[in-house]
């Protein structure tokens, strides 16, 4: 292990460093004094429509430290061009919106999430991003209270269902468990099917819910599964030396892999340091194009792949990719992949908002009101989708396959797309694949 532990301490400085480089948006308070939370009749800051009111909402971050924050800026960035966009093109039932004023850094916290929530709550009319799964459910039953309905950036199963959301959240896309199962069954058909499957990833929601799925696959199919390898991000355990063991040790076929994308260079890349051969199938939140700047670069080349429910920024064709690029203009090549999450995610909201601008009820219980039933344009990006329906109605099936590529504008290039399975296709999906 002497080489993984010598490759590992240059993989994690040089990955921390690329991430360490990003900064937040400001988050400086505004004076807001409303009618109804978070409407007001003065203009934004800053307001494209000087004669609009305003809509603030706001936004709970991982913006410094904690294990998202290189996906979680450009995140963050991306909605506030959105709703720029949104602004530019006449607001909403007369009312710019505001995504800025009241954005907080809560580094994947649930305790300053939690905080932060109470801070900003007097003052907003949604959140337009609640990042993480263990934080959002650590603010839905206050949500549930104020009637504030928010945007999810996460994919853990339990979104899917009302039950679990208080008909509050509104995903899109895929959870992270059928996102294992669309991946494996790709596996199958590129690379032969796998004598044993293993899952690596943070506990609970994200890395709980992926390795779930990879079980369900593996029993669908008659697969060795050999477990889920609990990790955590390198701030709580120092390094992914025993995760790293433990996935070679296992001599698996195909490994799940749902962690931050400093862990993915850590552990792709020193398993491969000591010989590991697995395909590693990475979860959306697992990549960053910066990785191809580290000593992983050639590991995560021969054998990583990158599973999202969306094309990348540079090889997307639909509406919302040209107008994410006619967006960035020059700073295509500084962003990542946070930014189309950001973007692609924030049509929900905006859809749930004109909904109830257009009932004359743009009030918190007028959006809440709204989900139900709500469905969305993704200009292109994704499948409509409507809330409100049976989660086996309203689950994504298919994904896009992408793999890194130094010769490409991304460090990343589309395998495929549209990919489903006959496992993804057949699961019936009736409960959360795991507890949040």
């Amino acid at each position: 292990m002497q080489e993984t532990m010598r490759w590992r301490a240059l993989a994690l400085a040089g990955v921390l460093g690329l991430i360490a480089a990003a900064c937040g948006p400001d988050t400086d308070d505004g004076p807001v004094a409303d009618d109804h939370a978070g409407v007001t009749e003065d203009p934004c800051p800053d307001a494209v429509n000087p004669d609009n009111g305003c809509i603030y909402l706001g936004v709970l971050s991982d913006l410094s430290e904690g294990p998202f924050a290189g996906l979680a800026v450009p995140l963050t960035n991306a909605q506030e061009d959105f709703f720029r966009r949104v602004n530019e093109e006449g607001g909403i039932g007369g009312y710019d919106v505001d995504v800025s004023t009241y954005t907080r850094d809560t580094r994947y916290d649930p305790q300053p999430h939690s905080a932060a929530y109470r801070e900003i709550e007097p003052s907003i009319l949604a959140l337009a991003q609640t990042l993480g799964t263990p934080t959002t459910q650590a603010v839905l039953r206050d949500m549930d209270d104020d009637d504030v309905i928010g945007v999810p950036m996460s994919w853990w199963s339990g979104w899917d269902f009302r039950d679990e959301t208080r008909g509050l959240i509104l995903p899109s896309g895929y959870s992270y468990c059928m996102e294992s199962m669309i991946s494996l069954d790709w596996h199958v058909e590129e690379h032969g099917e796998p004598s044993s499957v293993v899952a690596v990833g943070y506990p609970g929601d994200y890395g709980g819910d992926a390795a779930a799925g990879a079980r369900l696959w593996a029993q669908a199919n008659d697969v060795e599964f050999l477990g889920f390898v609990e990790t955590a991000p390198n701030p709580v355990v120092g390094s992914q030396d025993a995760a790293i063991g433990q996935v070679v040790a296992s001599g698996a076929d195909a490994v799940v892999i749902a962690v931050g994308p400093a862990e993915t260079a850590e552990i792709v890349g020193g398993s491969a340091a000591d010989d590991f051969t697995g395909v590693f199938l990475g979860s959306l939140p697992t990549w960053n194009p910066a990785l191809m700047d580290t000593p992983a670069a050639q590991a995560l080349q021969d054998l990583y792949f990158h599973v999202i429910p969306w094309e990348n920024l540079v090889e997307g064709d639909s509406d919302a990719h040209h107008a994410m690029r006619e967006a960035l203009g020059d700073g295509l090549s500084e962003t990542n992949d946070g930014y189309s999450a950001g973007w692609i995610m924030s049509y929900p909201i905006k859809a749930a908002l004109e909904a109830a601008a257009a009932d004359g009820e743009l009030t918190r219980e007028g959006v809440r009101a709204a989900v139900d039933g709500l469905t969305v344009d993704f200009e292109g990006a994704l499948p409509e989708r409507t809330f409100g329906v049976e989660a086996n109605e309203l689950v994504l099936r298919e994904a896009v396959i992408a793999a890194p590529d130094p010769d490409s504008e991304w460090n990343e290039s589309t395998v495929a797309t549209g990919v489903s399975g006959p496992t993804a296709q057949a699961f019936d999906y009736t409960e959360p694949c795991v507890g949040g």
